[in-house]
């Protein structure tokens, strides 16, 4: 009989304190791929879990860059390679006239390169996540408070695994499949 790949193991709590003293127990534990799932946000869990950085301003200030690169050249090449025209005497490459389309590339770019950067790098849009296999999950909207470990993790065992999450007091442990 073939079983299921294991995708982590999952414990429930009743309250936001004892998800926050269970994820910093689990990240002091050595335990670094996590992930917690509760109804509101919770100060300070992100970084209970070990999550640190965030790449979204990286990749707005990248989108910014190019959208202004872009809508200068587009400019500078429309002015003076593609098409010059002498027109009162202004010379094709005049820089201060590219100001306004150059900055607003820049916004423009910056703006999608957000969006699609936030949903990217959130792993959007995800139709199907293997934690709505465990049935109790349909409480992490409502009045419940999730923590797994993923089995990607390096220190992952599922059974010391297991034995770890049981010494945190959870209501609950599930093996998640994926």
């Amino acid at each position: 009989m073939k079983r299921d790949p294991i995708y982590g193991i999952m414990a429930e709590f009743a309250s936001a304190q004892a998800l926050l003293d269970a994820a910093k127990r689990t990240h002091e534990a050595g335990y670094q791929k996590m992930d917690a799932y509760s109804p509101f946000p919770i100060e300070g869990l992100a970084e209970e879990i070990g999550f640190h950085h965030d790449e979204v301003p990286l990749v707005v200030l990248i989108g910014g860059i190019i959208g202004g690169l872009t809508g200068y050249l587009m400019q500078y090449w429309m002015s003076a390679v593609d098409y010059p025209l002498n027109i009162g005497g202004k010379p094709p490459h005049s820089w201060p006239a590219f100001i306004v389309i150059t900055f607003e590339m820049t916004i423009l770019f910056a703006g999608v390169s957000a969006v699609l950067g936030m949903l990217a790098l959130n792993g959007l849009p995800m139709p199907y996540h293997p934690v709505f296999n465990v049935p109790r999950f349909a409480l992490a909207s409502k009045d419940r408070f999730f923590l797994i470990v993923f089995s990607s993790d390096p220190k992952y065992d599922p059974a010391s695994t297991r034995g770890f999450l049981e010494s945190l007091a959870p209501r609950s442990i599930s093996e998640v499949p994926s």
